[in-house]
């Protein structure tokens, strides 16, 4: 009796445990790992884990082919003139700060969303650009750009499925990269091929196994993505060691490049 009692007590203790833990586990959202979360975009975007620094960022992109050249790229998650979401941040920009020094180039913006072209930006959109990169209102924008195309409908997403912030940050990283509609959604629709989410009753695992195994086949497409190792020694590595929580120390590498937050 005194056995089965103890067995009993044990299987009571594992289950709150586990109670526990899931309990004071931490989204995302949460301003310690969302500053996590930015410093892995970084390392991966910018070569760099100060991602405050990037606001100021922008090249034109001119390597790769046509198809692939996403135009000027800039910011703090790569916001493309291509891929329409460099205007919308500019316009919103415009709507917080009138006027601003980029308000002369929405029209140019507009011309060239969709397409690789740099008509009518060229070096004077680049100073201008890179000198606002201390601006409150620039900063804001871009935070404010970030958080409503990308990390929030990610967040929800991934929330959605059962995932912790490990896969919370897989999504969003994904939606950075290849864009949310058509991208994310594309990548999070053939792992549900290969495996169950959490919210169906999966294994977060065997899920996010999956769902990094169709991230990188997405990556392979591009001749710009090539390099996965943001998916390989990164985020696989912190898969493998079951830190489903993104919790502290992470070492990771990009490009063959180390990084560390302690």
């Amino acid at each position: 009796m005194g056995g089965v009692l103890a067995y009993t007590y044990s299987m009571l203790t594992v289950a709150l445990a586990l109670a526990l833990a899931l309990t004071f586990s931490k989204d995302l959202d949460d301003p310690v790992k969302k500053d996590i979360a930015m410093q892995l975009v970084s390392s991966a975007e910018n070569s760099s884990l100060d991602w405050k620094a990037q606001y100021g960022y922008i090249e034109y992109n001119v390597e790769g082919n046509a198809q692939e050249n996403r135009g000027y790229t800039g910011g703090i998650i790569g916001f493309t003139s291509r891929t329409h979401d460099m205007l919308e941040m500019v316009k919103y920009f415009n709507k917080i700060y009138p006027d601003n020094t980029l308000t002369p180039f929405i029209p140019a913006l507009q011309n060239v969303d969709g397409s690789s072209s740099a008509a009518g930006l060229g070096s004077k959109y680049v100073k201008a650009w890179k000198a606002l990169g201390a601006d409150t209102h620039f900063r804001r924008a871009q935070d404010h750009e970030r958080d409503r195309v990308y990390f929030n409908p990610s967040l929800a997403l991934a929330k959605g499925d059962g995932l912790r912030a490990l896969g919370q940050f897989a999504y969003y990283d994904a939606a950075v990269m290849h864009g949310f509609d058509g991208g994310l959604t594309i990548i999070r629709k053939a792992a549900l091929k290969k495996a169950k989410s959490p919210a169906q009753g999966g294994n977060e695992k065997v899920y996010l196994s999956a769902f990094l195994d169709a991230r990188k086949a997405e990556m392979l497409k591009e001749q710009g993505h090539q390099d996965t190792t943001r998916v390989d020694t990164a985020q696989r590595k912190f898969l493998n060691r079951n830190n489903f929580d993104l919790d502290t120390p992470l070492d990771w590498r990009v490009y063959g490049d180390p990084y560390h937050i302690g």
